[in-house]
């Protein structure tokens, strides 16, 4: 394991939510437009949830955001994570709930879930920096996709969100290849 869960966790959270995007998707289309949608996604997330549409266009910001910080340089994204915590008056605490053992948290379980959303996704990318890692945070190599991915593997080298943009990719340069 590259990253603690805790961490891993987050950063497959960040992928998911801005891979909702339309360039990102699997439908093409925006995967986050309604407060149901944001629920769905939103399973085993702990706190606050008010379930309307001002909250959901907080998290397309967010998301918007997240995507922004995903393609940094690492001293870029030093100062994007700080400007994350600084807005949100984040506190670090470690906690127990749900049947999880201790872990960190940076606000209360009763801030706006945009919020918490990025500031959970700033404590990952603290790891992530720290560990002189953002390397691994990736872009899917497809011209037609703009999917984000982790590249967990243990030599870095994944270049494709999913299974399908990798066999896409190398079914268009094989038939580019067998073309007279």
């Amino acid at each position: 394991m590259l990253f603690a869960p805790d961490t891993e966790e987050a950063l497959h959270f960040v992928v998911d939510l801005a891979n909702t995007t339309p360039s990102a998707s699997r439908s093409g289309e925006d995967e986050l437009t309604t407060p149901a949608e944001l629920d769905v996604l939103l399973v085993g997330y702990s706190g606050r949830k008010d379930r309307d549409q001002a909250e959901l266009d907080a998290v397309r910001e967010t998301r918007d955001l997240l995507r922004e910080v995903w393609t940094l340089d690492r001293d870029d994204a030093v100062e994007a994570v700080n400007r994350m915590l600084r807005e949100a008056h984040a506190v670090p605490y470690l906690t127990r709930h749900d049947g999880s053992d201790w872990h960190i948290h940076a606000t209360g379980s009763d801030a706006p879930l945009a919020e918490r959303i990025r500031v959970e996704a700033a404590m990952a990318l603290i790891d992530v920096i720290r560990m002189d890692e953002t390397g691994r945070l990736r872009v899917c190599a497809a011209d037609d996709c703009d999917g984000l991915f982790v590249d967990l593997s243990r030599n870095g080298s994944k270049r494709f969100c999913s299974v399908r943009c990798g066999n896409r990719v190398n079914m268009t340069a094989f038939r580019a290849r067998r073309k007279p």
